[in-house]
C-alpha cells in the first residue's frame, strides 16, 4: 500500500496579512519533508471561490513549485476540473505535459466535474450535463496527449479543429489517470473507465471492502473501456491524519482539523447558505459541528481501535487515523488487508499547526510506512501481472488514435 498527502490549503478565518502567503509556503515545505521521508504522493485540489474550505485555486502552480523542491514524490491533479466552463481541454492538455516535463515523468492526473453550486454557476457550468462535459473532455486531453497532431474534436461541448498540442507529456502513453469518487457508483465509473478511483469519502476498512471488489470486478470485466490510453487499476481512500505518541496529544492537534475538513465541505455541498466574503466558517462549526457528525467528545475516546469514523450510543463522529503510531499502523492494516492500494492524509486543515505536520509525518515515516513498504513492490507487480489479460483486453475495445487529413492546412492569414 502506498502513501499521500493531500492539500485544500485550508484558512479557517479570522484572517490576517500574509497568512495565504504562509500557508502556501508551509505546505511546500511539508511537500520537501515528504519527498525525504519516502512519502509516494501529493495530491493537489483545485476549487475555486470556496472560502476557508480550500484556498487552492492553481494546483499547476503550486504543483510546478513542488516539482522543484522535490526529487521522487508523485505530484497528483486531484483533482483538474474538465468541464469546459473551467478549463479548456488545450489547456489543460498542455499544463500536465509541461508539469510532466518539468518533474521528469512524476505527474498523476486526476480529473473531476466539481459539484459545488458556487463552482458550477461561477463558471456557468450545467449541473445537468457536467458528467458528460467530464467524460467529453477526459476523450479529449487524453486524444491531444496521443494523437500528433491532434485530430480535432467535434463533440457536444468541445469544438476544436485540428491541432498539434504541445508540448507530449514524458510519460507515455500520458501520465496515470484518475477520478474524484465520493460515491460507490462513480467508483464504479472509474472501473468502467480504466482509470484510478480517488476516493473522498472517510469509510471504514468493511465498506472499503465492498467498494475495492466492485471496482476490481468492474475492471477486469467486458464493461471496462479504457477512457485514456493506458490502464491505472488502483483505489485510493482519504482519512483525517496526525500522529503522536500519545493518544491524547494526536487528538488535542489533529482532531479539531479534521473535523473542520468534514465540516466545512458539507457547508458547500449540503447544508450551508454561504454569503461571500461575509460568512465566518470557523464560528459555524464550533457552533453547530455535534449535529453534523463531528461530535468532539465522541470522536475523542482514547484507547480504542481507530476508524473513519467513531461510534458510540449511536451518534457517529469522524476520527480517521488520528493517534498513536500502533493505532494507526492497525488501521492501515485493516485498509490494506481488503486492498485499498493507497490511503491519503488529509493533515493540513482547519487550524492544525505546520510544526505538528510535520512531526506527524517524520513519526509516520519512522515508525509506520515501513511495514508497508516492505511488500508494496511486490503486491504492485503481482496485481498487475494478475490484471494484464483484462488489461489488454479492455485496451482493444478502447477507440484508437485518430489521423488528421493529409490535406489539411492552417492557413496564415494575410496582412493588411
Amino acid at each position: 500500500m502506498k502513501f499521500g498527502i493531500f492539500y485544500e490549503h485550508q484558512l479557517p478565518r479570522p484572517w490576517a496579512e500574509g497568512d495565504e502567503h504562509r500557508l502556501l509556503k508551509e505546505a511546500l515545505d511539508q511537500v520537501e519533508l515528504a519527498d525525504r521521508l519516502g512519502i509516494d504522493y501529493v495530491w493537489e485540489v483545485e476549487h475555486h471561490f470556496l472560502e476557508e474550505y480550500s484556498h487552492s485555486s492553481a494546483p499547476e502552480v503550486f504543483l510546478a513549485a513542488a516539482s522543484q523542491r522535490t526529487n521522487r514524490i508523485r505530484l497528483g491533479h486531484g483533482i483538474v476540473q474538465l468541464p469546459q466552463g473551467f478549463n479548456h481541454s488545450a489547456r489543460v492538455a498542455e499544463r500536465i505535459a509541461t508539469l510532466d516535463l518539468l518533474s521528469d515523468g512524476r505527474v498523476d492526473f486526476g480529473t473531476g466535474e466539481s459539484s459545488s453550486e458556487a463552482e458550477l454557476r461561477g463558471f456557468g457550468v450545467d449541473r445537468q450535463t457536467k458528467r458528460d462535459e467530464w467524460a467529453e473532455g477526459l476523450d479529449a486531453v487524453t486524444r491531444m496527449f496521443v494523437e500528433e497532431p491532434f485530430a480535432g474534436y467535434d463533440g457536444r461541448f468541445l469544438h476544436m479543429p485540428p491541432r498539434n498540442v504541445v508540448p507530449k507529456p514524458m510519460q507515455r502513453p500520458h501520465p496515470p489517470l484518475w477520478v474524484a469518487c465520493s460515491r460507490k457508483e462513480t467508483i464504479h465509473l472509474a472501473a468502467e473507465k480504466g482509470i484510478g478511483a480517488l476516493s473522498f469519502s472517510f469509510i471504514n476498512p468493511d465498506e472499503a471492502h465492498a467498494w475495492v471488489n466492485d471496482y476490481y470486478d468492474t475492471l477486469a470485466s467486458e464493461a471496462c473501456v479504457p477512457g485514456g490510453f493506458a490502464v491505472n487499476p488502483n483505489l485510493a481512500i482519504v482519512l483525517p491524519f496526525m500522529c503522536h505518541d500519545d493518544e491524547e496529544t494526536a487528538i488535542e492537534r489533529g482532531l479539531d482539523g479534521g473535523h473542520f475538513f468534514g465540516y466545512s465541505l458539507l457547508h458547500y455541498y449540503a447544508f450551508g447558505n454561504h454569503r461571500p466574503g461575509v460568512t465566518n466558517v470557523w464560528e459555524e462549526f464550533i457552533a453547530n459541528r455535534s449535529s453534523f457528525g463531528f461530535d468532539r467528545e465522541v470522536a475523542s475516546g482514547t484507547g480504542a481501535h481507530l476508524g473513519a469514523t467513531i461510534e458510540e450510543n449511536g451518534i457517529g463522529s469522524l476520527r480517521g487515523a488520528v493517534g498513536t503510531p500502533e493505532q494507526v499502523r492497525t488501521l492501515l492494516r485493516a485498509y490494506d488487508e481488503v486492498g485499498v492500494d493507497q490511503v491519503i492524509f488529509v493533515a493540513q486543515c482547519g487550524r492544525n499547526r505546520h510544526e505538528h505536520i510535520c512531526e506527524a509525518l517524520e513519526l509516520f515515516a519512522s515508525d509506520v510506512m515501513p511495514e508497508f513498504a516492505e511488500h508494496a513492490e511486490a503486491r504492485e507487480k503481482e496485481k498487475l501481472e494478475r490484471l494484464a489479460p483484462a488489461i489488454d483486453a479492455a485496451l482493444a475495445r478502447r477507440s484508437p488514435p485518430r489521423p488528421v487529413p493529409e490535406d489539411f492546412t492552417i492557413p496564415a492569414l494575410p496582412q493588411a
